[in-house]
């Protein structure tokens, strides 16, 4: 059995990529402090969705990702969080960077783009092509972002791969059913990667002219299905263990992937 132990930093980022950095290097401070050996932080905790995206965005070698990626080996955490890259093509990706405890960096970009309830987040935002897991104290770490919780087959891969853990960072609007769809979509999605999943939302804000860009309720999901912790709507912390036994059970049990 490996145990980790894991944070979802629910917090609430805004138009400041300066002052979002400082959230994020607190939750990195706090999640280390609680003896955690990874956070995650919502997506977009560079800038909230309502900010000017093309101007924010940075390379990963920029100075935004290097303070966090500073931040991160100086506690000596890995720390997942949503930011945005320029693209080629004059959009932007919406990237997790992956700040390793060790200095080491790799990255995510989003796949399935919000084209979704009136929202086209593909006129801003370019897709990623590509599954992305890592190591993080020997459990294989899967990365997916926000809306990719729809769509099973993307879990069901990482799975396969090896993923033992799924973090899910999202910007989840509220809305009529909204809540409920979080709460089924991350998990179901568990059970289909037999993995365990951590979902962490941005906490609930007033509408700033629009939508509020997250709901909160962040989640620990065991790989059944279960949850194990839930946080409510305002910003918080939440620090739990895993266990990778449980995922090797999980699949002996009902060998769904390898039979799929």
């Amino acid at each position: 059995m490996t145990a980790l132990t894991v944070a979802a930093a629910q917090l609430t980022s805004g138009p400041d990529a300066d002052a979002n950095l400082k959230l994020v290097r607190d939750a990195i401070e706090a999640a280390a402090e609680r003896g955690a050996r990874l956070v995650v932080t919502p997506e977009a905790s560079m800038a909230c969705f309502d900010s000017p995206l093309r101007a924010v965005a940075q390379p990963l070698d920029g100075p935004w990702a290097t303070a966090v990626q500073e931040a991160a080996a100086a506690r000596r955490i890995t720390a997942v969080v949503g930011m945005f890259e320029p693209a080629p093509d004059g959009r932007v990706f919406n990237t997790l960077l992956v700040a390793g405890a060790d200095g080491s960096t790799a990255r995510y970009r989003k796949m399935h783009l919000y084209d979704a309830f009136g929202t086209q987040e593909s006129s801003l935002v370019a897709p990623g092509d590509e599954l992305v897991s890592v190591l993080v104290d020997d459990v294989r770490v899967g990365l997916t972002t926000c809306y990719d919780v729809r769509f099973a087959d993307q879990f069901s891969a990482l799975g396969r791969l090896g993923a033992q853990l799924i973090v899910v960072p999202a910007s989840w609007g509220d809305g009529p059913g909204k809540a409920e769809q979080w709460d089924l979509l991350t998990r179901a999605r568990a059970a289909d990667a037999q993995a365990w999943l951590l979902a962490c939302d941005q906490a609930w804000t007033p509408a700033r002219g629009r939508a509020p860009l997250g709901i909160g309720r962040s989640a620990l999901v065991d790989p059944y299905g279960a949850v194990r912790v839930r946080l409510g709507a305002r910003a918080e912390l939440l620090v739990a263990e895993i266990d990778t036994e449980l995922v090797r059970e999980t699949r002996e049990q009902i060998p769904l992937l390898a039979s799929g």
